[in-house]
């Protein structure tokens, strides 16, 4: 029982956790409001889009890089599905939208794995480039505009909900998305992957060191590649999630969202040097951030002190993933759940 209770408090998570618990109680001890089942499930709801990010941005991280363009990817994977479905008056079921967008999403990542396992340049700069590009390519080339009737298969998924939750009090009532159904799929996969599988490893192995990873007999460009083909298939995924759940297509909706999805990923205790990492943590961090930008508005909270407390918990953040990384000495710990 000592040793459990010491791993536990030796774990950023186990902090995290604390502070949700505390933050819950103190929005409901002033609103009466936190734990009605429909504000639970607006909280589940409004986890869909950042969690399916933040996962993305935790297999980059872990890896030792860091990517700034999945919200650029996203827009512009989606924008051109949504498109080319749109103009060629489609009608059918949502399986062939998530396919194009994912296809799609999955070349735009190849884009960027390529650049990153064949140059040495820190994958912030070439992230930084590639936004651009994509950002460029679906404003000039695509001449991006808001699309405001998206096929009915697509708004149909939007509003489909798994149950609806209604206050007693009073009487607002709010639906759980089928969508939080593919959240939890994606993070059950990825679980999976990171801890089961070689190619998981190799992620974790290349953050810890990458010189040493390669030594031990990783394929070290070829998991790169991968890795950021499958977070632009996890990206465009999200982004299209985003849109039918909206029931529009905003081109520029999803920009803008990476320093609030990094931010989670590192307070949820992944070093942002690489190596060390959970997708619990990453899970429990992308709560927090989405509490403190949905909730405090039931105590009252303007606006501009919930940027305050979202940048505060940046800071606190990435100083816990220092002290963290400065305490382990940078050494690898494959830690996904």
């Amino acid at each position: 029982m000592t040793k459990l209770i010491q791993k536990l408090t030796r774990s950023n998570e186990f902090y995290v956790f604390g502070v949700l618990v505390a933050l819950s109680i103190l929005i409901q001890a002033r609103s009466g409001q936190f734990f009605t089942a429909n504000n639970l499930v607006d909280i589940a709801n409004a986890m869909v889009v950042p969690g399916l990010f933040a996962v993305g941005a935790f297999l980059v991280i872990v890896s030792g890089g860091i990517d700034v363009s999945f919200p650029a990817l996203a827009s512009l994977a989606v924008y051109a599905t949504t498109r080319m479905l749109v103009d060629s008056g489609f009608s059918g079921g949502i399986l062939i939208p998530f396919s194009i967008a994912m296809v799609l999403g999955a070349v735009l990542g190849a884009f960027n794995g390529l650049f990153t396992s064949r140059l040495t340049v820190p994958t912030l700069i070439i992230t930084l480039g590639t936004a651009n590009v994509f950002s460029g390519v679906m404003q000039g080339a695509l001449g991006s505009v808001q699309i405001p009737n998206i096929p009915a298969s697509m708004d149909a998924f939007g509003t489909a909900a798994l149950f609806i939750a209604k206050n007693p009090d009073s009487g607002l009532t709010s639906t759980m998305p089928v969508s939080f159904l593919i959240l939890v799929a994606v993070v059950a996969i990825v679980f999976f992957m990171m801890r089961f599988t070689m190619f998981g490893r190799g992620i974790y192995a290349i953050g810890g060191d990458e010189a040493s990873a390669a030594r031990a007999g990783f394929k070290v460009r070829r998991i790169k590649f991968w890795l950021y083909v499958i977070v632009g298939v996890i990206a465009a995924l999200a982004g299209l999630i985003r849109t039918c759940m909206m029931g529009q297509m905003h081109p520029t909706n999803l920009l803008g969202m990476e320093m609030m999805v990094i931010a989670a990923v590192v307070l949820g205790g992944t070093a942002i040097t690489g190596g060390i990492g959970s997708l619990t943590g990453v899970m429990l961090g992308t709560l927090l951030i989405v509490i403190v930008e949905n909730s405090m508005i039931l105590v009252g909270i303007p606006t501009f002190w919930q940027r305050f407390s979202l940048g505060l918990l940046i800071i606190v953040g990435t100083g816990v993933s220092a002290l963290q990384v400065a305490r382990s000495g940078k050494g690898l710990r494959a830690v996904v759940g």
